[in-house]
C-alpha cells in the first residue's frame, strides 16, 4: 500500500526555516531520521521510504505554496495513490506554536496551498496534519509573520514538536487517521 506525504512550503533559500515551510522541515527531519535523501523530479523534490509493509512517497512541491495542488495531483496519479492515503503537512496560524491537529477533511481555512490542493483534487476530503505556528503578529502583518524565520529559541522548542509530527505521520500510515487523530490531536 502506498502513501503520499506532502510537506507544504516555498522553494528557495530565502524561505528556508520560515514558518510557512514547516511542512518541508518535517519531511527533511523524517528523511534524515530514515537515512534517505530527496531527488529533484517533476513538480518537486521526492524521496521514497518504507515503513513496515507500506511504501511512502515524500513530496516537497517545487510549485510554490499557492500552486501545490499541481504537484499533489501529479504524484497521486503517477503513483496511483488514493486521496485517503494522501497526507498534507501544513502550517496553521490558528493553532498555538507546536500544536498538532490531524483531520480527514475540512475547509482550507484561508490557506491558499490547501485551497489549490482541493481545487486540483476536486475535493476537500483529503487528510491533513496542521502544525501550529502561532499568531504573534500585529494586524496587517500576517504575510510577514508566516514568511519570517523561526527564532533560535523557537528552533530549540521546535525539534521535539517536529519529532511528534513525524510520529503522527507514522501512526497515520500504520494505524489510520482515526487512531492518529485520537493520539496526537491537542498534544
Amino acid at each position: 500500500m502506498k502513501y503520499l506525504i506532502v510537506g507544504l512550503g516555498n522553494i528557495g533559500a530565502e524561505y528556508h526555516q520560515t514558518r510557512h515551510n514547516i511542512g518541508f522541515m518535517i519531511l527533511d527531519a523524517m528523511a534524515l531520521a530514515s537515512n534517505i535523501s530527496f531527488s529533484t523530479q517533476r513538480y518537486g523534490d521526492v524521496a521514497q521510504a518504507r515503513l513496515k509493509n507500506k511504501q511512502l512517497v515524500l513530496l516537497k512541491p517545487s510549485t510554490y505554496m499557492n500552486l501545490s495542488g499541481e504537484a499533489v495531483r501529479y504524484w497521486a496519479q503517477k503513483e496511483k495513490i488514493p486521496v485517503e492515503n494522501i497526507l498534507i503537512l501544513v502550517d496553521d496560524l490558528a493553532l498555538p506554536f507546536g500544536a498538532i491537529r490531524i483531520k480527514g477533511s475540512g475547509s482550507d481555512a484561508g490557506h491558499n496551498g490547501l485551497k489549490n490542493i482541493a481545487a486540483m483534487l476536486g475535493t476537500q476530503a483529503y487528510p491533513r496534519l496542521r502544525f501550529g505556528i502561532g499568531n504573534d503578529f500585529s494586524r496587517g502583518h500576517q504575510i510577514d509573520f508566516v514568511l519570517s524565520k523561526f527564532s533560535p529559541a523557537e528552533l530549540t522548542e521546535l525539534a521535539p514538536r517536529i519529532d511528534l509530527a513525524i510520529d503522527a505521520v507514522k501512526t497515520f500510515v500504520l494505524a489510520g487517521i482515526q487512531t492518529a487523530m485520537c493520539q496526537f490531536n491537542n498534544k
